[in-house]
């Protein structure tokens, strides 16, 4: 039987969050820090917190951010 419902996982970081943007062609582009504010819930950037499907492994609560976003969080949080 397959299984369904839904996994909330919930990660305490402790400041120690990291993430590397890829795009094809370039170089990576790593951050260290806060959960960036485009994450979803109320994390107070500390917390990841992410709802999956278990039944499609596809994370229910992401709101996709945009190039825009994903650009200027890592490099005000670089500088």
């Amino acid at each position: 039987m397959k299984a369904n419902g839904v996994l909330k996982i919930c990660v305490k970081c402790c400041d120690r969050f990291s993430s590397t943007y890829e795009r094809k062609g370039e170089l990576p582009i790593e951050y260290e820090g806060y959960v960036p504010g485009f994450f979803p819930n109320e994390h107070y950037g500390d917390y990841v917190e992410l709802d999956i499907d278990v039944a499609t492994g596809r994370i229910t609560n992401w709101v996709v951010p945009t190039e825009k976003e994903l650009l200027k969080q890592i490099k005000n949080n670089n500088q």
